[in-house]
């Protein structure tokens, strides 16, 4: 069988497992079962198959998405929705304003993207497939978007991973699809009954401060789930948001030692990797657990990010 059943979060919203890096509960795709069915992130292109597979559980048609949605256009969330969109005749894709020429044009974003991944970047996100922009909607700070009767989404900016990031708000859950802004969940960790969130701060648009304020938003909202890009969702929203200011403070730090100390972002992400490594250890986690495979490239990527902000913020 292809990947795994859709896990159902609420009476109207399910989980579809991308297996992003072919790996299971890493990036994830939510549909949102109103009157215009409605998806939250494609995930890269070899995750489309999972996607396909698992509206067909769910008992969807291709045919019947109306919408897709985007939290930002990095490919790991939006590498996707050309090949998506394909498939899906009589969708639209919805976009955060700064983000529209990239998926129109994606070869500047395929391109810092193979930066990073280097030689495994075909396997990873292999086709990224351009979008005509009269498929493309533009949504921004205060815009909505009715999927149903008693449904209209909410979109706010949320800048702090990438300046071409929205949050959408869903108001029949009080929740949040919050994409990269607030952090990275490790569902890995569930079994050991263990809540982690970490920030991301990948490159080139990485602001600690803009994040903040956005965390500080989404505190604001009270929100009864929050459902990540990263991989599904918490209803502890209040502590979940916490613990990644906490983190965030502690990554700006590091960060910064490290920066001025005229070292590069593999000495960041190893210092970075020590330190979540040793909160681990506290809670009884064991330095093989498979939750390392990613926390390890998190905090790669997340060091490029955090050397990238600190270059600019000396020019």
């Amino acid at each position: 069988m292809l990947g795994r059943l859709p896990i159902q979060l609420t009476d109207r919203i399910q989980l579809i497992d991308g297996f992003d890096m072919g790996v299971p509960s890493r990036t994830g795709t939510y549909v949102i079962e109103e009157e215009e069915l409605t998806l939250v992130e494609t995930g890269p292109s070899p995750s489309i198959k999972y996607i396909k597979k698992g509206l067909e559980d769910l008992g969807h048609r291709l045919q019947d998405v109306k919408y897709i949605i985007v939290t930002h256009i990095h490919l790991d969330h939006a590498g996707g929705a050309g090949v998506l969109l394909k498939l899906c005749p009589d969708a639209k894709v919805i976009v955060h304003p700064r983000g529209k020429r990239h998926l129109m044009d994606p070869r500047k974003l395929a391109s810092g993207a193979r930066a990073i991944y280097g030689d495994s970047f075909s396997e990873f996100f292999d086709p990224i497939d351009p979008i005509p922009e009269d498929k493309l909607i533009e949504k921004g700070e205060g815009d909505t978007l009715q999927i149903g009767p008693n449904c209209t989404l909410q979109f706010l900016d949320t800048p702090g991973h990438a300046r071409h990031h929205f949050s959408i708000y869903d108001p029949v859950s009080n929740g949040l699809f919050t994409g990269d802004t607030a952090g990275v969940r490790y569902e890995q960790l569930d079994s050991l009954g263990i809540d982690l969130f970490l920030p991301s701060t990948s490159p080139n648009h990485f602001d600690p401060i803009a994040m903040h304020e956005s965390i500080d938003r989404m505190l604001d909202m009270n929100l009864d789930f929050i459902y990540y890009g990263h991989f599904g969702y918490t209803l502890k929203t209040t502590a979940a948001l916490h613990q990644v200011k906490e983190w965030l403070d502690i990554f700006v730090v590091e960060g910064k030692k490290i920066y001025s100390e005229g070292k590069g972002y593999d000495v960041l992400a190893e210092r970075l990797l020590s330190k979540v490594r040793e909160h681990l250890r506290s809670l009884q986690v064991p330095d093989d657990h498979p939750v390392y495979i990613l926390i390890n490239l998190d905090m790669q990527v997340s060091a490029l990010g955090m050397i990238d902000y600190f270059q600019k913020m000396k020019q």
